[in-house]
């Protein structure tokens, strides 16, 4: 939870969550899943988990959004 992403009145994951439906949504996530995962070796190859644990962020979102939608 960067502070960048906390100056809004709640973080910035969560605003977009509400901007989308479901569905949407977790096409977002999936979409940054696969990017991060895709650029890994490229952006910063000196430290590639930087962007495999951005990655990793965004799937676990997925699963617990996925879960709370399940309820």
């Amino acid at each position: 939870h960067p502070a960048h992403y906390n100056k809004n009145s709640m973080e910035t994951i969560d605003l977009i969550k509400q901007s989308m439906d479901k569905d949407e949504f977790h096409g977002y996530l999936k979409g940054n899943i696969i990017k991060y995962i895709s650029r890994h070796k490229h952006k910063d190859p000196s430290e590639p988990q930087k962007d495999l644990l951005k990655a990793k962020w965004y799937l676990e979102k997925l699963v617990l959004t996925m879960r709370e939608d399940d309820v």
